[in-house]
C-alpha cells in the first residue's frame, strides 16, 4: 500500500491583526502573570507574543500556518528583543500540543473556535484561561465579556477559565 501524503493544513481565519490596545486588553482580561505561558493561536506578525513578553513578563508561543508570517513574526520578536521569551511555531494549530499553556489567545472565527474547543477541553489544565477577540467559543459560558472600542465599533473580548476535569 502506498503511503498517503499528509493532508495540507488549512487556514482557520483570514489574517486580520488585532489593534495593540485590544491585545493589551485581552492579556489584562486574562490576568497574565509573569512567567506564565501564553499561546497565541494564529499568531500572525507576533504582536501578541511581543506584548505578552515585554509588558506582562510571560513566556509566549505563537502558532502560525503561513511561512511568510512566521518569518515576519520572528523578525518582530528580534526587533523587540524578546526572542529569548517568545517563539513562533510554524504549524497547524489543530495539531499543536497546548498542554503547557496557562493562557490561550484567539482571534479566529466562531467556526474555527468550535473546531478548537474539544482540543482545548482535552489539553488545557484547570484554571487555564482562553481569551477570544470578537468571536465566542460556542458551548462555553464566558467568565466575563469586556468591550473595547476600535474601528468605530465595540469589540467583545470573551474570557473563559477551564474548569477542573471531571
Amino acid at each position: 500500500m502506498l503511503a498517503q501524503p499528509a493532508p495540507k493544513a488549512r487556514s482557520l481565519a483570514p489574517y486580520v491583526p488585532s489593534p495593540e490596545h485590544i491585545v493589551h486588553k485581552m492579556l489584562e482580561a486574562a490576568r497574565v502573570k509573569p512567567n506564565e505561558v501564553v499561546y497565541d493561536l494564529g499568531s500572525g506578525d507576533g504582536r501578541v507574543l511581543v506584548i505578552a513578553a515585554r509588558k506582562f513578563g510571560a513566556r509566549a508561543v505563537g502558532v502560525e500556518i503561513s511561512p511568510r508570517m512566521v518569518q515576519a513574526a520572528n523578525e518582530n520578536l528580534r526587533k523587540n528583543g524578546v526572542q529569548e521569551q517568545a517563539r513562533v511555531i510554524e504549524g497547524d494549530l489543530l495539531e499543536t500540543d497546548l498542554r503547557e499553556a496557562d493562557v490561550i489567545t484567539l482571534y479566529l472565527l466562531t467556526s474555527s473556535n468550535e473546531l478548537l474547543r474539544p482540543i482545548l477541553e482535552k489539553q488545557l489544565k484547570a484554571g487555564a484561561r482562553v481569551v477570544s477577540h470578537d468571536f465566542e467559543v460556542r458551548g462555553w459560558k464566558p467568565n466575563r465579556v469586556e468591550k473595547v472600542g476600535a474601528y468605530n465599533r465595540m469589540h467583545p473580548i470573551y474570557v473563559y477559565e477551564m474548569p477542573p476535569r471531571k
